[in-house]
Protein backbone atom coordinates (compact mmCIF):
# COMPACT_ATOMS: atom_id res chain seq x y z
CA UNK A 1 0.00 0.00 0.00
CA UNK A 2 1.40 3.43 -0.99
CA UNK A 3 1.87 6.02 1.68
CA UNK A 4 0.24 9.47 1.06
CA UNK A 5 3.52 11.05 -0.12
CA UNK A 6 4.27 8.19 -2.48
CA UNK A 7 0.70 8.31 -3.81
CA UNK A 8 1.01 12.04 -4.54
CA UNK A 9 4.32 11.50 -6.36
CA UNK A 10 2.78 8.70 -8.40
CA UNK A 11 -0.16 10.88 -9.47
CA UNK A 12 2.26 13.67 -10.40
CA UNK A 13 4.29 11.32 -12.56
CA UNK A 14 1.16 10.06 -14.27
CA UNK A 15 0.15 13.64 -15.05
CA UNK A 16 3.59 14.42 -16.48
CA UNK A 17 3.52 11.24 -18.52
CA UNK A 18 0.13 12.01 -20.06
CA UNK A 19 0.40 13.34 -23.64
CA UNK A 20 0.10 17.11 -23.92
CA UNK A 21 -2.51 16.76 -26.66
CA UNK A 22 -4.90 14.59 -24.60
CA UNK A 23 -8.45 15.36 -25.69
CA UNK A 24 -10.37 17.74 -23.49
CA UNK A 25 -14.10 17.30 -22.93
CA UNK A 26 -15.89 18.42 -26.08
CA UNK A 27 -18.42 21.20 -25.79
CA UNK A 28 -21.60 20.08 -27.45
CA UNK A 29 -25.31 20.44 -27.89
CA UNK A 30 -28.18 18.44 -26.58
CA UNK A 31 -30.46 17.92 -29.61
CA UNK A 32 -34.09 16.91 -29.41
CA UNK A 33 -37.36 16.95 -31.32
CA UNK A 34 -40.31 17.32 -28.95
CA UNK A 35 -43.02 16.73 -31.56
CA UNK A 36 -42.28 14.11 -34.21
CA UNK A 37 -43.33 15.24 -37.69
CA UNK A 38 -46.20 13.76 -39.66
CA UNK A 39 -46.23 14.29 -43.43
CA UNK A 40 -48.85 16.43 -45.13
CA UNK A 41 -49.29 16.85 -48.87
CA UNK A 42 -49.02 20.30 -50.45
CA UNK A 43 -49.44 20.59 -54.23
CA UNK A 44 -48.42 17.00 -54.80
CA UNK A 45 -45.33 17.05 -52.54
CA UNK A 46 -44.96 15.51 -49.10
CA UNK A 47 -44.01 18.13 -46.50
CA UNK A 48 -42.55 17.70 -43.02
CA UNK A 49 -42.84 20.52 -40.47
CA UNK A 50 -41.06 20.25 -37.11
CA UNK A 51 -38.46 21.82 -34.81
CA UNK A 52 -35.04 20.78 -33.53
CA UNK A 53 -34.24 22.08 -30.04
CA UNK A 54 -30.56 22.82 -29.29
CA UNK A 55 -29.29 23.30 -25.72
CA UNK A 56 -25.69 24.46 -25.22
CA UNK A 57 -24.27 22.60 -22.21
CA UNK A 58 -20.69 23.73 -22.93
CA UNK A 59 -18.51 26.64 -21.92
CA UNK A 60 -18.20 28.30 -25.34
CA UNK A 61 -20.46 30.29 -27.60
CA UNK A 62 -20.93 28.28 -30.75
CA UNK A 63 -21.60 29.49 -34.27
CA UNK A 64 -24.03 27.26 -36.12
CA UNK A 65 -22.59 26.20 -39.47
CA UNK A 66 -24.90 23.55 -40.90
CA UNK A 67 -27.79 21.31 -39.91
CA UNK A 68 -28.62 18.19 -41.93
CA UNK A 69 -31.62 15.88 -41.84
CA UNK A 70 -30.43 12.36 -42.63
CA UNK A 71 -32.26 9.19 -43.61
CA UNK A 72 -31.42 6.97 -40.64
CA UNK A 73 -31.74 3.81 -42.75
CA UNK A 74 -29.42 4.80 -45.61
CA UNK A 75 -27.32 7.64 -44.19
CA UNK A 76 -28.30 9.83 -47.13
CA UNK A 77 -28.84 13.55 -46.56
CA UNK A 78 -32.43 14.52 -47.36
CA UNK A 79 -32.26 18.23 -46.48
CA UNK A 80 -29.63 20.71 -45.29
CA UNK A 81 -29.57 24.30 -44.03
CA UNK A 82 -26.51 26.51 -43.57
CA UNK A 83 -25.34 30.11 -43.39
CA UNK A 84 -27.99 32.78 -43.49
CA UNK A 85 -30.79 30.30 -44.15
CA UNK A 86 -29.96 28.37 -40.98
CA UNK A 87 -29.70 31.60 -38.99
CA UNK A 88 -33.11 32.75 -40.27
CA UNK A 89 -34.66 29.51 -39.03
CA UNK A 90 -33.07 29.71 -35.57
CA UNK A 91 -34.44 31.51 -32.54
CA UNK A 92 -32.77 31.54 -29.13
CA UNK A 93 -35.39 31.38 -26.40
CA UNK A 94 -35.46 34.62 -24.42
CA UNK A 95 -33.74 36.73 -27.06
CA UNK A 96 -35.58 39.21 -29.26
CA UNK A 97 -37.42 37.60 -32.15
CA UNK A 98 -34.58 37.94 -34.65
CA UNK A 99 -32.53 35.34 -36.51
CA UNK A 100 -29.31 34.20 -34.88
CA UNK A 101 -26.24 32.28 -35.95
CA UNK A 102 -24.88 31.43 -32.51
CA UNK A 103 -25.89 29.90 -29.16
CA UNK A 104 -24.25 30.94 -25.88
CA UNK A 105 -23.52 28.61 -22.94
CA UNK A 106 -26.74 27.74 -21.13
CA UNK A 107 -28.98 28.94 -23.94
CA UNK A 108 -31.61 26.92 -25.74
CA UNK A 109 -32.42 27.52 -29.39
CA UNK A 110 -35.21 26.30 -31.63
CA UNK A 111 -34.54 25.60 -35.31
CA UNK A 112 -37.77 25.68 -37.33
CA UNK A 113 -37.60 23.18 -40.17
CA UNK A 114 -39.79 22.45 -43.19
CA UNK A 115 -38.87 20.46 -46.25
CA UNK A 116 -40.68 18.72 -49.07
CA UNK A 117 -40.08 15.66 -51.22
CA UNK A 118 -41.68 14.37 -54.40
CA UNK A 119 -40.64 10.82 -53.47
CA UNK A 120 -41.43 8.83 -50.34
CA UNK A 121 -40.08 10.39 -47.15
CA UNK A 122 -37.72 8.44 -44.88
CA UNK A 123 -39.36 6.44 -42.11
CA UNK A 124 -36.74 7.52 -39.60
CA UNK A 125 -34.58 10.66 -39.40
CA UNK A 126 -31.50 11.73 -37.51
CA UNK A 127 -29.80 15.11 -37.52
CA UNK A 128 -26.20 16.26 -37.83
CA UNK A 129 -25.19 19.69 -36.57
CA UNK A 130 -21.86 21.31 -37.49
CA UNK A 131 -20.63 24.22 -35.35
CA UNK A 132 -17.49 26.10 -34.32
CA UNK A 133 -16.39 28.37 -31.48
CA UNK A 134 -16.66 32.11 -32.03
CA UNK A 135 -13.45 34.12 -31.90
CA UNK A 136 -13.72 36.32 -28.80
CA UNK A 137 -10.74 38.39 -29.93
CA UNK A 138 -12.61 39.31 -33.10
CA UNK A 139 -15.52 40.67 -31.13
CA UNK A 140 -17.43 37.43 -31.51
CA UNK A 141 -18.07 38.31 -35.12
CA UNK A 142 -15.95 35.63 -36.71
CA UNK A 143 -15.48 31.90 -36.36
CA UNK A 144 -12.17 30.89 -34.78
CA UNK A 145 -9.58 28.76 -36.49
CA UNK A 146 -10.56 25.75 -34.39
CA UNK A 147 -11.89 22.82 -36.37
CA UNK A 148 -15.60 22.63 -36.93
CA UNK A 149 -17.21 20.07 -34.66
CA UNK A 150 -20.24 17.92 -35.34
CA UNK A 151 -22.83 16.24 -33.20
CA UNK A 152 -25.40 13.71 -34.35
CA UNK A 153 -28.70 13.26 -32.54
CA UNK A 154 -32.41 14.03 -32.51
CA UNK A 155 -33.27 10.66 -34.06
CA UNK A 156 -36.98 10.10 -34.55
CA UNK A 157 -39.63 8.14 -36.39
CA UNK A 158 -41.65 9.99 -39.02
CA UNK A 159 -45.34 9.55 -38.23
CA UNK A 160 -47.96 8.12 -40.54
CA UNK A 161 -50.05 10.58 -42.55
CA UNK A 162 -53.61 11.07 -41.32
CA UNK A 163 -56.23 9.15 -43.28
CA UNK A 164 -59.14 11.46 -42.40
CA UNK A 165 -59.25 14.39 -44.83
CA UNK A 166 -61.38 17.38 -43.88
CA UNK A 167 -64.35 19.08 -45.45
CA UNK A 168 -64.11 22.89 -45.87
CA UNK A 169 -64.45 25.08 -42.76
CA UNK A 170 -66.11 27.77 -44.94
CA UNK A 171 -68.18 27.99 -48.11
CA UNK A 172 -67.41 29.52 -51.48
CA UNK A 173 -64.69 32.14 -51.72
CA UNK A 174 -62.27 33.32 -52.80
CA UNK A 175 -60.52 32.73 -49.47
CA UNK A 176 -56.84 33.48 -48.83
CA UNK A 177 -55.03 30.84 -46.75
CA UNK A 178 -52.74 33.14 -44.80
CA UNK A 179 -49.66 31.58 -43.25
CA UNK A 180 -45.92 31.54 -43.89
CA UNK A 181 -43.37 29.51 -41.91
CA UNK A 182 -40.69 32.21 -42.09
CA UNK A 183 -42.68 34.94 -40.31
CA UNK A 184 -40.95 35.60 -36.94
CA UNK A 185 -44.27 36.20 -35.14
CA UNK A 186 -46.45 33.98 -37.27
CA UNK A 187 -48.37 31.03 -35.83
CA UNK A 188 -45.55 28.69 -36.86
CA UNK A 189 -43.09 30.23 -34.42
CA UNK A 190 -45.11 31.15 -31.34
CA UNK A 191 -44.80 28.81 -28.34
CA UNK A 192 -47.13 28.96 -25.36
CA UNK A 193 -46.10 27.65 -21.95
CA UNK A 194 -49.02 26.32 -19.90
CA UNK A 195 -49.17 23.68 -17.16
CA UNK A 196 -45.41 23.36 -17.06
CA UNK A 197 -44.86 22.60 -20.76
CA UNK A 198 -44.13 24.64 -23.88
CA UNK A 199 -46.31 23.83 -26.90
CA UNK A 200 -46.72 25.11 -30.44
CA UNK A 201 -50.46 24.99 -31.22
CA UNK A 202 -50.29 26.97 -34.46
CA UNK A 203 -47.70 24.80 -36.19
CA UNK A 204 -50.12 24.22 -39.11
CA UNK A 205 -52.59 27.06 -38.48
CA UNK A 206 -54.24 29.05 -41.27
CA UNK A 207 -55.97 32.43 -41.05
CA UNK A 208 -58.77 32.52 -43.63
CA UNK A 209 -59.57 35.94 -45.13
CA UNK A 210 -62.24 36.56 -47.77
CA UNK A 211 -61.33 38.63 -50.85
CA UNK A 212 -63.11 39.66 -54.04
CA UNK A 213 -61.89 39.39 -57.63
CA UNK A 214 -59.91 42.61 -57.25
CA UNK A 215 -58.22 41.51 -54.04
CA UNK A 216 -60.26 43.76 -51.75
CA UNK A 217 -61.01 42.44 -48.25
CA UNK A 218 -63.78 44.92 -47.31
CA UNK A 219 -66.60 46.98 -48.75
CA UNK A 220 -66.53 50.64 -47.78
CA UNK A 221 -64.47 51.64 -44.76
CA UNK A 222 -62.12 48.70 -44.05
CA UNK A 223 -61.68 49.91 -40.46
CA UNK A 224 -65.28 48.90 -39.70
CA UNK A 225 -65.09 45.20 -38.77
CA UNK A 226 -68.56 44.42 -40.13
CA UNK A 227 -67.49 45.73 -43.57
CA UNK A 228 -65.07 42.84 -43.97
CA UNK A 229 -66.15 40.58 -46.84
CA UNK A 230 -65.83 37.53 -44.62
CA UNK A 231 -67.52 38.95 -41.54
CA UNK A 232 -70.47 36.81 -40.47
CA UNK A 233 -69.69 33.97 -42.89
CA UNK A 234 -70.97 30.60 -41.67
CA UNK A 235 -68.26 28.45 -40.09
CA UNK A 236 -68.70 24.75 -40.78
CA UNK A 237 -67.85 21.45 -39.10
CA UNK A 238 -65.01 19.85 -41.08
CA UNK A 239 -66.03 16.30 -40.10
CA UNK A 240 -68.52 14.31 -38.07
CA UNK A 241 -67.38 15.08 -34.56
CA UNK A 242 -68.26 15.85 -30.97
CA UNK A 243 -67.95 19.33 -29.52
CA UNK A 244 -65.06 19.25 -27.04
CA UNK A 245 -64.96 22.90 -25.94
CA UNK A 246 -66.81 26.16 -26.50
CA UNK A 247 -66.28 29.75 -25.41
CA UNK A 248 -68.71 32.53 -26.31
CA UNK A 249 -69.50 35.96 -24.93
CA UNK A 250 -66.21 37.70 -25.68
CA UNK A 251 -66.97 41.15 -27.11
CA UNK A 252 -65.50 42.53 -30.30
CA UNK A 253 -64.52 46.06 -31.29
CA UNK A 254 -66.59 47.90 -33.87
CA UNK A 255 -63.42 49.29 -35.44
CA UNK A 256 -60.37 47.23 -36.32
CA UNK A 257 -58.10 50.04 -35.12
CA UNK A 258 -59.79 50.02 -31.69
CA UNK A 259 -59.14 46.36 -30.93
CA UNK A 260 -57.15 46.28 -27.67
CA UNK A 261 -54.49 43.84 -26.58
CA UNK A 262 -55.97 40.85 -24.81
CA UNK A 263 -54.77 38.82 -21.87
CA UNK A 264 -52.92 35.63 -22.64
CA UNK A 265 -55.94 33.38 -22.14
CA UNK A 266 -58.28 35.63 -24.13
CA UNK A 267 -56.21 35.79 -27.33
CA UNK A 268 -58.30 33.15 -29.16
CA UNK A 269 -61.51 35.12 -28.65
CA UNK A 270 -64.69 33.06 -28.95
CA UNK A 271 -63.91 29.54 -30.13
CA UNK A 272 -65.18 26.04 -30.80
CA UNK A 273 -63.10 22.86 -30.59
CA UNK A 274 -64.31 19.66 -32.24
CA UNK A 275 -63.05 16.21 -31.25
CA UNK A 276 -62.58 14.23 -34.47
CA UNK A 277 -62.93 10.48 -34.72
CA UNK A 278 -59.18 9.94 -35.29
CA UNK A 279 -58.12 11.67 -32.05
CA UNK A 280 -57.29 15.08 -33.50
CA UNK A 281 -59.05 18.30 -32.46
CA UNK A 282 -60.24 21.00 -34.88
CA UNK A 283 -60.02 24.52 -33.43
CA UNK A 284 -61.95 27.55 -34.74
CA UNK A 285 -61.04 30.94 -33.21
CA UNK A 286 -62.19 34.62 -33.28
CA UNK A 287 -65.88 33.73 -33.77
CA UNK A 288 -68.54 36.44 -33.69
CA UNK A 289 -70.16 36.98 -30.27
CA UNK A 290 -73.46 35.14 -29.89
CA UNK A 291 -73.06 33.22 -33.14
CA UNK A 292 -72.01 29.86 -31.75
CA UNK A 293 -74.75 27.28 -32.33
CA UNK A 294 -73.33 24.28 -30.46
CA UNK A 295 -72.60 23.31 -26.87
CA UNK A 296 -69.94 21.12 -25.34
CA UNK A 297 -70.87 17.46 -25.78
CA UNK A 298 -73.03 17.99 -28.89
CA UNK A 299 -72.59 15.67 -31.84
CA UNK A 300 -72.17 17.55 -35.13
CA UNK A 301 -72.30 16.41 -38.75
CA UNK A 302 -69.87 17.41 -41.47
CA UNK A 303 -70.91 20.70 -43.06
CA UNK A 304 -73.08 21.74 -40.11
CA UNK A 305 -72.95 25.45 -39.19
CA UNK A 306 -71.30 25.85 -35.80
CA UNK A 307 -70.80 29.63 -35.67
CA UNK A 308 -69.89 32.74 -37.66
CA UNK A 309 -66.63 34.43 -38.61
CA UNK A 310 -65.94 37.39 -36.35
CA UNK A 311 -63.37 39.67 -34.77
CA UNK A 312 -62.87 38.59 -31.15
CA UNK A 313 -59.60 38.16 -29.29
CA UNK A 314 -56.19 39.22 -30.60
CA UNK A 315 -56.79 39.85 -34.28
CA UNK A 316 -55.62 42.37 -36.86
CA UNK A 317 -58.92 42.04 -38.74
CA UNK A 318 -61.92 39.73 -39.12
CA UNK A 319 -60.86 36.24 -40.15
CA UNK A 320 -61.24 32.59 -39.20
CA UNK A 321 -58.27 31.07 -37.44
CA UNK A 322 -58.28 27.30 -38.01
CA UNK A 323 -55.88 24.57 -36.96
CA UNK A 324 -55.78 20.97 -35.78
CA UNK A 325 -54.12 19.91 -32.55
CA UNK A 326 -53.69 16.95 -30.23
CA UNK A 327 -55.85 18.40 -27.41
CA UNK A 328 -59.01 20.35 -26.64
CA UNK A 329 -57.39 23.44 -25.06
CA UNK A 330 -56.35 25.89 -27.80
CA UNK A 331 -53.11 27.14 -26.24
CA UNK A 332 -52.16 23.96 -24.38
CA UNK A 333 -52.03 21.57 -27.34
CA UNK A 334 -49.53 20.69 -30.04
CA UNK A 335 -50.47 21.61 -33.60
CA UNK A 336 -50.73 18.62 -35.96
CA UNK A 337 -51.03 18.47 -39.77
CA UNK A 338 -54.18 18.04 -41.81
CA UNK A 339 -55.48 18.23 -45.35
CA UNK A 340 -58.76 19.04 -47.06
CA UNK A 341 -60.63 16.51 -49.16
CA UNK A 342 -61.01 18.99 -51.99
CA UNK A 343 -60.79 22.64 -53.05
CA UNK A 344 -60.09 24.70 -56.14
CA UNK A 345 -56.77 26.56 -56.23
CA UNK A 346 -57.12 29.99 -57.87
CA UNK A 347 -53.67 31.50 -57.34
CA UNK A 348 -51.28 33.02 -54.79
CA UNK A 349 -50.18 36.19 -53.09
CA UNK A 350 -46.37 36.26 -53.54
CA UNK A 351 -46.28 39.43 -51.40
CA UNK A 352 -49.02 39.63 -48.84
CA UNK A 353 -48.80 43.43 -48.68
CA UNK A 354 -50.86 43.40 -51.89
CA UNK A 355 -53.78 41.84 -50.03
CA UNK A 356 -56.66 44.28 -49.86
CA UNK A 357 -55.53 46.43 -52.76
CA UNK A 358 -54.50 44.27 -55.72
CA UNK A 359 -55.56 40.94 -57.27
CA UNK A 360 -53.64 37.78 -56.54
CA UNK A 361 -51.26 36.14 -58.98
CA UNK A 362 -53.23 33.76 -61.19
CA UNK A 363 -52.47 30.06 -61.20
CA UNK A 364 -49.95 28.97 -63.82
CA UNK A 365 -50.63 26.07 -66.14
CA UNK A 366 -48.08 23.91 -64.32
CA UNK A 367 -50.38 23.34 -61.35
CA UNK A 368 -53.77 21.65 -61.53
CA UNK A 369 -56.54 23.83 -60.13
CA UNK A 370 -58.57 21.00 -58.58
CA UNK A 371 -56.75 19.83 -55.46
CA UNK A 372 -57.55 16.65 -53.53
CA UNK A 373 -56.45 15.49 -50.07
CA UNK A 374 -53.91 18.21 -49.33
CA UNK A 375 -53.21 21.46 -47.53
CA UNK A 376 -53.22 24.76 -49.46
CA UNK A 377 -49.81 26.35 -49.94
CA UNK A 378 -48.74 29.50 -48.10
CA UNK A 379 -50.89 32.53 -48.95
CA UNK A 380 -52.73 30.70 -51.69
CA UNK A 381 -56.21 31.71 -52.85
CA UNK A 382 -58.83 28.94 -52.92
CA UNK A 383 -62.48 28.39 -53.68
CA UNK A 384 -64.49 25.95 -51.58
CA UNK A 385 -67.69 24.26 -52.79
CA UNK A 386 -70.85 26.22 -52.00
Amino acid sequence: MLRPLALAVSLYLLAVAAPAHAAAPVDSFDMSVTQAPIPVRVEGRQRLVYEVHLSNFGQSEWALAELRAIDAATGASVAAWSGGELAARTQVIGRAAAPTASVKPGERAVVYLEFEATQALPKRLRHQLSFAALDAAAGKSAVSASATQTVVGAELDVGAAASLQLAPPLRGGPWVAIYAPQWPRGHRRVFYTLNGRARLPGRHAIDWVRVDADGRIAKGDADIAANSLGYGAEVLAVADARVAAVRDGQPESVKVSDNPRHDFDQAAGNYVVLALADGRYATYEHLRPGSIKVREGDAVRVGQTIGALGFTGDSTGPHLHFHLADGRTPLASEGVPYGFAGFRLLGYYPQLDRLGSKPWQALSGEVTAERVDELPGSNSVVQFPR
